[in-house]
């Protein structure tokens, strides 16, 4: 018998993103670690990782209004089948 192997599950980029972020704040060696200051680059990282997730939950919604308004239709559809 013959065994599969699956891919671990990929990190989305939001994940990616944000550990990049904490591993660029943790470097000793980089001079805003060392003098206590926060990383413009990792500020940015994390950011974009919040504003993509933002984006996500919006057309997760939008995804939503497109599910419910084409059961509406179907059924308007099914309606009109019906009455001729």
């Amino acid at each position: 018998m013959t065994s599969i192997k699956l891919k671990p599950k990929e990190e989305s980029l939001i994940q990616r993103l944000r550990k990049r972020a904490e591993i660029r704040m943790q470097i000793p060696s980089r001079k805003s670690v060392q003098e206590g200051k926060p990383d413009r680059i990792s500020e940015l990282l994390l950011e974009a990782a919040n504003e993509l997730e933002k984006q996500e939950e919006v057309i997760g919604g939008l995804d939503d209004i497109v599910d419910r308004l084409e059961i509406r239709l179907d059924e308007e559809r099914t309606k009109r089948v019906l009455n001729t």
